[in-house]
């Protein structure tokens, strides 16, 4: 098996995170600003997804964006002009926030030249990964571990560095979802980890292998360049990530302990922004007197 070399120690700090989609399920909030701009509580979608990489131990980031992007660059560049403001105006707290915003990691930008899918999104990190093993982080899902676990990439990492071989994060997948999803095919071979032998690209409910499917979370190897350039266009007449993915030879899946937000539709958009609030302490209490019975017109 090709990929046992990384089992061991080898460090995962490359991170590769998708967010060139056009966000059409978000118009007209995403005709002037990416999707992964989009507020969820006090911050940005994309920052989550890249404090949730440095927190599992990615300093390398790469950012695939296309045109209309440039927000993104812009919330992770340093900002002289509103440093100096909140300097002069003694706003010492926001004027830390902003300093710390861009030295999170050293963050990189490249753009997908046209919209041709999530796998040949990835393919555009090939020379800035190079040989090296590195996560990939979909820009539309937020991940919040459960008390005392690692972030989920994290938890990801550790499973790689167990079996030295691609790991897919995955999750229990409702049947009205089941067509939203890659789901695969495998056997539960300890806790929460699948020896996967097949993943299928958003299947009809009576053809789905199962109903455990690919949740935005992936540790990958350098191979996975090598196949996506031969990977032909599937579904949409994109280069599906999971098309290629099926074709390793050995892969795992594993289901972290986390609560996964999904941010790619409008109501998981406002779903996540209120179960989110409710979990800050600075917000609960409003969130609870406003959808009090007494607050809520039937």
């Amino acid at each position: 098996m090709m990929q046992r070399e990384f089992a061991g120690e080898a460090s995962v700090t490359k991170a590769v995170i998708p967010a060139a989609g056009w966000g059409t399920r978000f118009f007209p909030i995403t005709k002037a600003q990416p999707k992964e701009m989009v507020p969820v509580v006090d911050r940005p979608v994309v920052q989550y997804v890249v404090e949730e990489a440095v927190a599992s131990g990615c300093d390398d980031i790469l950012i695939i964006t296309g045109r209309n992007k440039r927000a993104i660059e812009d919330h992770f560049d340093i900002s002289a002009e509103l440093n100096e403001h909140l300097r002069n105006s003694g706003d010492l707290k926001l004027l830390a926030e902003s300093e710390r915003l861009s030295s999170l990691a050293n963050i990189h930008f490249i753009r997908q030249k046209e919209q041709r899918g999530l796998g040949d999104a990835v393919l555009c990190a090939r020379q800035h990964v190079g040989d090296e093993p590195f996560a990939v982080l979909l820009g539309d899902v937020i991940c919040v571990p459960m008390p005392g676990e690692r972030p989920c990439t994290g938890q990801l990492i550790d499973v790689f560095r167990r079996y030295g071989a691609p790991v897919i994060g995955v999750e229990t997948v409702p049947d009205h979802k089941i067509s939203d999803y890659g789901i695969i095919d495998g056997t539960l071979i300890e806790d929460r980890v699948y020896q996967i032998l097949d993943i299928v690209e958003k299947p009809l409910l009576s053809e789905t292998p199962s109903n455990v499917g690919a949740m935005g979370r992936y540790v990958l190897t350098q191979e996975i360049f090598e196949i996506l350039g031969r990977t032909k266009p599937g579904k949409k007449g994109e280069v599906q990530l999971t098309d290629a993915l099926r074709k390793y030879p050995e892969m795992y899946g594993f289901m972290p302990k986390n609560t996964r937000y999904d941010i790619g539709d409008i109501p998981g958009w406002v779903v996540s922004n209120l179960q989110l609030l409710m979990q800050d302490e600075r917000y609960r209490n409003l969130i609870m007197k406003v959808f009090s019975p007494s607050n809520i017109i039937s």
